[in-house]
């Protein structure tokens, strides 16, 4: 315990125990810095945790983040976390009809096999070549821009010459991604395949002038430099309960059940207020992390928050019996839902979608897209279900804005989760209700949240997955440093609405704990 604890405050006070605020907690602690972490909740791990959410039922699901790409392996190294992230043998399938025949695209199974289902397809080799010279592409500017999310923030034209690729600037950081994807490619799915990497938890046309579908596309081709999207061994929650116990281990205090209220701050020290079942009470700290979105932050501090970025996503989480057969005979249910099963997303579709949304309409055809965590990683089931078969699927929808559940929540997501499920149906051989689970109640294990759950569940503002807008991952005017940086000096926001922040990375978390071990002597001392 250092002097500054031993007084009754702490070298840092963290306001929220997401993955991000634990990943710093677990830096600052080993460098021998005392931290406190607040958490609202009664327990940590924030939107990355695994919770049993049928009744009776031993399945342990990764309940709203699923999938991970943007963790640096040097985070994990750092702090000597005891995590295993597993690929999926399959990126993604996609059925379709043509020619009267239920058929559809398999990304995955080692290259000829690609090539060959890219022929199924489309009846030549233009599109499998196009799809090998658009991701040669990214893959160069991932492994250029993916290690310097953990360094200081590069500015524009710095990231432009490490990248040293003038056609692949122009082409993700300049003119909306759908060009690139029409110019690359003819075939309708396939370019619906490709874009949706530029929608996911982001509400956008794939021309929108202002680029919000590139910032998104970026971030989901970077991952590892390569892009590639892995499932954490034992659930989300296997992650974050290995950094709360790298946290703790380290000399970290974390409590829950305490929800932080109020920040005041003179740049120097603060005081950070919070509320529990038995009343008010503070604590002195020489800096505070806050791992929550802009609007919490400006909350905390009594300053205007800005305006929310809506969130415009559906996730949906199902145990099933078994896996449904599928139309398309040529493939097998167990390959084709280890990887992203696309629903509805062809080109034409998603921008039929968001055009349908952007008129204030729920999506005739929603779009979405499926996997199935237990065929990765059967440890999240129990004995007996990974005995009978039984399987776990999780669906992601897009181009739902929270304004479409403002006058009944409960009553549109019934619809569109009805809407949904029969867009799927459309492409299976039997109905998917034949193959769900009943939980211990007999009511079928389907659990569906729409943005304004999130907001309600999590405290995401407008049930926006990434806190706000995603951001270049380039240095603009007021970013700071580190990209961590407010307008007080002794108080950093460490959660997705950081600079590069967005998806389970833990990159805001270290960059908010660099920033306060280089931050100079006089600064919350």
């Amino acid at each position: 315990m250092s002097a500054h604890e031993a007084s009754g405050g702490y070298d840092v006070v963290i306001v929220g125990g997401g993955h991000n605020g634990l990943v710093a907690a677990a830096y600052l602690a080993r460098a021998g810095r005392s931290v406190l972490v607040l958490e609202r909740l009664d327990h940590t791990g924030g939107a990355a945790v695994s919770t049993r959410p049928f009744a009776g039922v031993d399945a342990r699901l990764s309940r709203y983040s699923y999938l991970v790409s943007l963790l640096p392996g040097k985070i994990l190294r750092d702090l000597g976390l005891d995590v295993r992230l597993r690929p999926r043998t399959v990126s993604s399938y996609t059925p379709a009809r043509r020619n009267g025949r239920a058929t559809g695209l398999l990304v995955g199974g080692g290259e000829e096999r690609t090539r060959e289902a890219f022929a199924r397809l489309t009846g030549s080799d233009r599109e499998w070549r196009a799809w090998q010279r658009f991701y040669a592409l990214t893959g160069r500017v991932a492994r250029q821009v993916f290690p310097t999310l953990t360094e200081p923030l590069p500015g524009r034209e710095e990231l432009r010459r490490r990248i040293g690729d003038e056609d692949a600037w122009r082409m993700l950081f300049e003119e909306p991604v759908g060009v690139a994807v029409e110019r690359f490619f003819a075939d309708d799915l396939v370019r619906g395949v490709v874009l949706t990497d530029a929608l996911i938890g982001t509400f956008a046309d794939a021309h929108d002038p202002a680029l919000p579908q590139n910032r998104c596309f970026l971030y989901h081709v970077i991952g590892g430099g390569t892009g590639a999207w892995d499932v954490p061994v034992g659930g989300m929650g296997a992650l974050t309960d290995a950094l709360a116990d790298a946290a703790r281990a380290a000399g970290a205090r974390l409590l829950t059940g305490h929800e932080a209220v109020r920040i005041a701050t003179d740049g120097r020290r603060a005081e950070v207020t919070y509320r529990t079942g038995d009343g008010e009470g503070t604590v002195d700290a020489r800096h505070v992390l806050v791992n929550a979105s802009p609007q919490a932050l400006a909350a905390l501090t009594g300053e205007q928050a800005p305006e929310p970025a809506e969130g415009a996503q559906f996730k949906v989480n199902m145990l099933l019996e078994r896996l449904p057969r599928l139309r398309d005979t040529a493939v097998d249910p167990r390959e084709t839902f280890a990887g992203t099963f696309h629903i509805a997303e062809g080109y034409r579709e998603l921008a039929a979608a968001h055009a349908q949304a952007a008129a204030g309409e729920l999506p005739a055809a929603p779009p979405s897209e499926i996997y199935c965590h237990s065929l990765t990683d059967p440890t999240i089931l129990g004995p007996d279900l990974r005995a009978s078969g039984h399987q776990t699927l999780t669906l992601f929808g897009l181009h739902t804005p929270a304004r479409l559940f403002a006058r009944d929540n409960d009553a549109v997501r019934e619809k569109l989760l009805a809407a949904t499920l029969a867009q799927l149906d459309a492409h299976l051989a039997e109905p998917l209700a034949d193959c769900l689970a009943r939980d211990a109640e007999g009511r079928p294990c389907v659990e569906a949240r729409t943005p304004l759950d999130l907001e309600r569940d999590l405290g995401l503002p407008g049930g926006n997955i990434f806190h706000r807008a995603l951001s270049w991952p380039y240095a603009q005017e007021g970013t700071g440093r580190w990209g961590v940086e407010t307008a007080h000096a002794n108080v950093l926001l460490c959660g997705a609405g950081a600079v590069r922040g967005g998806g389970v990375s833990g990159v805001p978390g270290h960059n908010a704990a660099m920033a306060v071990l280089e931050a100079p002597a006089g600064q919350g001392g």
